[in-house]
């Protein structure tokens, strides 16, 4: 069975992703993703696969996986039985530590560790403990606290006993897992995100009716299709702010909106401030030089590129 891609939602204002999250949940299924994750469980034992290492766990099972590695936790749970906290989970990519290291060859040791995620990398006793302290405080942490907690917590794992889950025989093309019909779906939303979306256009390319789609698109998502461009679109609008000085009204059209006053209104509801708000408090660099005339005519959106049939073999249960 082919896994789930999952498209980790990291906030312009983070450089990585810590929550908690309860069994049953929707992430919790045979999936990947191209960031590296911390797993830890806290309560309930059962079966856990990372590649094609299957194995027990029960609370204080941590586990560091590599991009793009399968992987699943299932607890041993009675039915209908609903655990409030089943695990601390911690997402950030390879990428960012690669260029923090660059800055600071103080990190360039945290290369050894990631490197060996690529196999998965399951830890010895004794970890626990202080890793769920430590990735408790992350889910709450802001700023620079935030960051040092997370850096504290890379050392450690760095510094413990630890052995590899996956032989280096291992292989997965995450290319192939990407032709599922969800996981195609998701990959076309994201790479046509400043055109014109709709929920029927895509579950017709699917061969499903508008029901069977939006039940599919949202047991796969945890929210509705129309929630989840829009969420998609503010997400990209903010790192278009802090990047510069370019019009609000250009940003707007460029992200996928078809007019201001509803991008200002899902920015708003998203972030809480207006997107002008936004850009003064989360100011990155200084406005280039140039660029369109203040008051300017937006461009106009490029018309939508003919679809590419999306497969309807589907890929999970």
């Amino acid at each position: 069975m082919q896994p789930d891609l999952e498209l980790v939602q990291v906030g312009p204002e983070t450089s990585f992703k810590a929550w908690a999250h309860g069994y049953p949940y929707r992430t919790v299924r045979w999936h990947f993703h191209p960031e590296c994750e911390l797993h830890l469980v806290t309560h309930t034992s059962g079966t856990f696969m990372v590649g094609d290492h299957v194995g027990s766990f029960e609370p204080g099972h941590l586990v560091l996986i590599g991009p793009n590695l399968p992987h699943n936790w299932i607890s041993a749970t009675e039915p209908g039985e609903v655990v409030p906290e089943r695990g601390l989970v911690l997402q950030f990519t390879r990428e960012r530590i690669a260029a923090a290291a660059r800055g600071f060859p103080e990190l360039a040791g945290l290369e050894t560790l990631l490197g060996d995620a690529s196999r998965g990398i399951e830890f010895g006793p004794g970890l626990a403990a202080p890793a769920a302290a430590l990735m408790t405080e992350l889910i709450a942490a802001t700023g620079v606290r935030r960051l040092a907690v997370f850096l504290e917590l890379l050392d450690r794992l760095a510094h413990h006993p630890r052995r590899p889950l996956l032989g280096p025989e291992y292989r997965f093309d995450p290319g192939a897992a990407t032709a599922g019909t969800i996981n195609h779906v998701l990959a076309h939303i994201d790479t046509h995100l400043d055109h014109d979306l709709r929920e029927a256009d895509l579950a017709a390319l699917c061969g499903r009716s508008a029901s069977a789609f939006s039940r599919l698109f949202r047991q796969h998502t945890g929210m509705g299709f129309s929630r989840y461009v829009n969420r998609l679109r503010i997400d990209r609008a903010c790192h278009l702010l802090m990047a510069g000085d370019r019009p609000v009204t250009e940003i707007c059209f460029e992200v996928g909106f078809n007019n201001v006053s509803n991008f200002n209104r899902q920015f708003l509801a998203h972030k809480g401030v207006a997107p002008s708000r936004f850009r003064a408090s989360h100011r990155l660099v200084a406005a280039p030089a140039g660029g369109p005339a203040p008051g300017g005519r937006p461009p106009r959106r490029a018309a939508p590129p003919t679809l590419s049939p999306i497969p309807t073999a589907e890929t999970f249960p």
